[in-house]
């Protein structure tokens, strides 16, 4: 339920959510990109109807992460790995939608990471959890 401050209307992510249709995830990927304007208040975001309305009536240009995910998936390889004893898997992915598909299917999402591998010269160059690589490229 949206809150009403004066004239103020303000919707949390629980509130466009449900009247959007779109996941928390996404919303707060948006938020945090500027995609949407808002603000967070302590640990909540909240939107007014007027940014939810510059939203829909500009074109929404490429954010960064949508070009790195472009540049990405040419230049370089996933290795998705499990990071204790419990979990041994090694999977060699050649796109970010390969392995957004392999940690989707996973149980435990927090066993896992990601090594971004340049392709030219087979290093390693960047390390990141496997949440941290979801909510960096599976809503985008």
């Amino acid at each position: 339920m949206p809150k009403k401050i004066g004239d103020l209307t303000l919707y949390s992510v629980d509130d466009l959510h449900g009247q959007l249709g779109i996941s928390k995830m996404t919303l707060r990927t948006y938020l945090r990109e500027g995609r949407i304007r808002g603000r967070k208040l302590g640990v909540s975001w909240y939107v007014t109807e007027e940014a939810i309305r510059e939203y829909f009536d500009e074109p929404q240009p490429e954010s960064d992460s949508t070009q790195k995910k472009k540049k990405r998936g040419k230049q370089y390889r996933y290795i998705v790995q499990g990071i204790n004893d419990l979990v041994s898997e090694t999977e060699e992915c050649e796109t970010i939608d390969e392995v957004i598909q392999i940690l989707n299917e996973q149980a435990i999402i927090s066993l896992f990471q990601v090594r971004v591998v340049n392709r030219e010269t087979d290093e390693i160059t960047e390390i990141i959890k496997a949440r941290d690589f979801l909510d960096k490229y599976a809503n985008t």
